[in-house]
């Protein structure tokens, strides 16, 4: 049974972030995710003009003819919301959790998708494979993954980014977009997400929150690790304690960019203290004029 304040939770973001598709994202979405493939279509004779590269030799030597393939631009697009569950993400110290700002992108992505007629699925993951939710097309299916992203409860804690990805990429074979929303406090994920980087399109949305980072100078403070439990007491009115503890944090945001930009994957980077429309928005228009740039 789900919780009504979940469900309540669930309504909010809907009316939200489907006014904000329509809004501000509709453009945006449909030029930089669609038409980025050619699929089969049929075969038939050839014509003067006709690509020589077209042409299908086995149904040519089977009717003494020339045939050629034609293709036309493959406009369906699979979607794959990957998330992460781990018990870092039921932390927020502003205006809200990190699992509930993690549920608003989630949606704000999953209905600019099926706005486009593209389908979107759930993959949930911490250091195993939690649940997973086929691609598929509609609003309630796009309600059912926003009610799993803030109701789910995870067996573990943990988190494990390339066991996810290796399971994305044995579930979902056809090119799609995977959106993986972590904070990656993790490990030796960098050779799993390169590979699917090049069979996927892959980006990056980190969930983060001010309380990771800096803790105002309060005294003692006891602090536990969302994922493994452990928990430290630390004077921060130390500063040699501050400074530590801000200096863990920040080494991790930097093997993190570090890690992205040798895999060549885009990243939005995301707070619990800010509103997130704008840098979707920049992070749309920016990739949008580097297709542009390319082609």
């Amino acid at each position: 049974m789900i919780p009504r304040e979940v469900l309540e939770k669930v309504r909010r973001i809907e009316i939200t972030t489907r006014s904000m598709v329509r809004e501000t994202f509709a453009g945006h979405y449909s030029s930089i995710f669609k038409g980025r493939g050619m699929e089969f279509d049929e075969v038939r004779e050839y014509q003067p003009g006709d690509d020589i590269r077209t042409i299908d030799w086995n149904v040519t030597a089977r009717t003494g003819w020339l045939h050629v393939k034609k293709y036309v631009e493959e406009r369906e697009l699979t979607v794959l919301i990957i998330f992460d569950a781990s018990g870092s993400f039921d932390f927020g110290t502003r205006l809200r959790l990190k699992r509930e700002l993690a549920a608003e992108v989630g949606a704000v992505l999953a209905f600019s998708a099926i706005r486009n007629n593209d389908k979107v699925g759930l993959l949930i993951f911490t250091d195993g494979i939690e649940n997973f939710i086929p691609p598929r097309k509609g609003t309630k299916h796009v309600l059912r993954i926003i009610r799993e992203i803030l109701h789910f409860r995870p067996a573990s804690r943990g988190t494990d980014i390339s066991q996810a990805l290796e399971y994305a990429m044995r579930v979902v074979r056809r090119h799609s977009v995977m959106f993986v929303i972590s904070d990656f406090r993790d490990r030796d994920y960098e050779k799993a997400l390169t590979v699917a980087n090049r069979k996927h399109d892959v980006v990056a949305v980190t969930v983060g929150d001010p309380g990771e980072y800096d803790m105002p100078a309060v005294g003692l403070v006891e602090v536990e690790d969302g994922e493994s439990g452990e928990r430290v007491l630390l004077d921060l009115r130390d500063e040699k304690s501050a400074e530590a503890f801000r200096g863990l944090n920040a080494d991790l945001a930097e093997r993190r960019k570090a890690v992205l930009s040798r895999a060549r994957v885009d990243e939005i980077s995301l707070g619990t203290e800010r509103d997130y429309t704008d840098t979707l928005v920049r992070f749309f228009r920016e990739r949008e004029r580097r297709i542009r740039w390319r082609y």
